[in-house]
């Protein structure tokens, strides 16, 4: 019972996030990403939620490059506190624009590739911004679980920049 319960929550999670609507003009993506560089673990700061991580304490997503060149994906979190149970997803990720490497689809499950977008990244690759074209969720990461509050401030306004809503976005809890 709980395998089907959990298989609907991630079928429901990817038909949310694979809506292939637009919401304004086109969300640019970072120039390029080298790919290698930008594996390991990134501590999600903040984020526009999907129902699947709302409650979110100690939100962590790990990258690693598979041979083929997709992108092995792992992400963990506790749930509703930082005692919550232990909740972990693996999508696959699928670079759709080699040249830049910066455009993704994320699959839930298949065949459906979700939107996923590396909209900023810094140049020490220690700070990213994760959109969606249609500005629906958004998330923000670093590599470490907490972040100047001047820096959290500056990738916000970034976010809103980009035509998010900002009473959407939501700190997500870190303790380490």
């Amino acid at each position: 019972m709980m395998f089907i319960r959990k298989s609907a929550l991630v079928v429901a999670a990817t038909l949310t996030l694979a809506s292939c609507a637009s919401s304004g003009p086109e969300m640019e993506t970072v120039d390029y990403v080298d790919l290698e560089r930008f594996m390991g673990d990134w501590y999600v700061i903040a984020n526009i939620p999907t129902f699947l991580e709302k409650g979110a304490h100690n939100a962590v997503e790990n990258y690693q490059l598979n041979d083929d060149g997709t992108i092995a994906t792992t992400f963990t979190f506790r749930d509703s506190g930082f005692d919550g149970k232990e909740k972990q997803y693996n999508p696959k990720g699928f670079v759709r624009d080699t040249g830049s490497n910066a455009l993704w689809g994320m699959r839930f499950i298949w065949p459906i590739k979700a939107d996923y977008r590396i909209v900023y990244l810094d140049d020490d690759y220690s700070q990213t911004i994760i959109g969606r074209q249609k500005r629906d969720f958004v998330w923000v990461m670093a590599r470490e679980p907490n972040i100047s509050e001047s820096d959290y401030e500056m990738l916000l306004g970034i976010v809103e920049s980009l035509g998010y809503d900002m009473s959407k976005v939501e700190r997500v809890p870190q303790r380490w």
